[in-house]
This record gives C-alpha cells, structure tokens and sequence, in this order.
C-alpha cells in the first residue's frame, strides 16, 4: 500500500509538471494542430475546464487561474492528504 501512495505522489509530480508545460506553451500562441499542444489539451482540460468555469476571465481580470488553482490541490494532496494516508501504513 505504501508503494501505492508513492505512485501516487509520483503521478501527482508527474501531472503538475504536464500542467506547467500546457500553461507555458499557451502564452506562445502555438499551432493548435501540434501533436505536443493535442496532448498537453488532451492531458490538461477534463482537469482545468471545470475550475476555469467556476471562474470566469471577468472575475479574474482577465487572467485564467485556472492552472494555479489546480497545482495548488494538487500540492495540498501530495502535502497533506498521501500523508495522512501513508501513515498508518508505516506502523
């Protein structure tokens, strides 16, 4: 079980940085049939469109939040949730 929570983690780590990498190709203006930007849209969207519609660009100024909200629960599980979890494992 507790390798089942490392996976996790890793998972976790690995999903973060997919999302970092869709926010920074999104400020370039890419070419929306790119096989990377497909994938990244593919990865990133079942994920970040429900939070950006909790918050619409007019509420934001403008900015998609979006992102930053999603790495913000993903750091909240990895921080206190697999903890919580693995600790009873470990005794």
């Amino acid at each position: 079980m507790f390798e089942l929570v490392r996976f996790v983690g890793w998972i976790l780590d690995l999903y973060s940085w997919i999302i970092i990498a869709a926010a920074l190709i999104s400020w370039v203006s890419p070419d929306p049939r790119n096989p990377i930007v497909l994938f990244l849209r593919q990865i990133t969207e079942p994920v970040l469109a429900p939070v950006r519609r909790m918050l619409p660009p007019w509420k934001t100024g403008g900015l998609d939040l979006s992102p930053v909200i999603v790495l913000l629960a993903i750091q909240f599980v990895e921080r206190v949730i697999l903890p919580l979890i693995a600790r009873p494992l470990l005794y």
